[in-house]
């Protein structure tokens, strides 16, 4: 499969097959600029600008914005509902977290997750190879709570997102760096433009991956 980062909580993720899923396009109220892009599958997190502009994906999809367990094209996903704050979506809403299996490989979005996770979660999220995980706090978990929601998944690869970057000018300066996460996860680092990996070679990238927004 491959794993391209758009932004923010942005990627696509390509099944071997050829299958697209798209998680959390956003507006162009961000200094991210969304190119054109074709998805069989989208996933929305939740309902704000910056995680649901599912009108900038073009192609015949199918949209997923709730929780439950989906099938499409040979990807299996559960939808798993969380919160976007510490205090049971009082502050933020709700927020959904998507665990996709493509190509026998688990890979779960946490979207705009706002809090750590008891054993109930773990236990509904299930398996988790490969984690998309939100580190900039202020409107998410922050890099240590990151570090915390990490462990409790325990999956071989961890990819930051939701953190601040150059693209996003001066809003970004809410976020943290992913510097911040890296330092506290302890974790060896990888970067790449676009990664690209399988079931015979997914522990050869074991740490975090920094992908490189274009």
């Amino acid at each position: 499969m491959k794993i391209k980062w758009f932004g923010q909580s942005c990627f696509m993720i390509t099944s071997e097959n050829g299958t697209k899923i798209v998680t959390d396009p956003y507006n162009k109220m961000l200094g991210y600029k969304l190119p054109e892009i074709e998805a069989n599958i989208v996933s929305t997190s939740h309902e704000h600008g910056d995680h649901n502009n599912v009108k900038a994906v073009k192609g015949n999809f199918v949209h997923i914005n709730e929780s439950g367990e989906f099938s499409k094209d040979g990807i299996e996903i559960k939808g798993v509902k969380t919160f976007h704050d510490k205090a049971s979506g009082a502050k933020r809403g709700k927020n959904t977290i998507y665990n996709f299996k493509v190509d026998g490989i688990n890979i779960c979005h946490c979207g705009d997750l706002g809090h750590t996770l008891d054993s109930n979660f773990v236990k509904e999220i299930g398996n988790v190879d490969i984690l998309l995980l939100p580190v900039g706090g202020r409107a998410t978990i922050d890099a240590i709570d990151a570090v915390t929601v990490m462990k409790q998944l325990n999956p071989i690869v961890v990819i930051p997102m939701h953190y601040r970057t150059k693209a996003l000018g001066l809003i970004g300066y809410i976020f943290s760096k992913v510097d911040k996460f890296i330092t506290a996860s302890g974790l060896k680092v990888k970067e790449d433009d676009v990664l690209k990996l399988n079931q015979e070679n997914i522990n050869d990238y074991s740490g975090i991956v920094v992908l490189k927004y274009d």
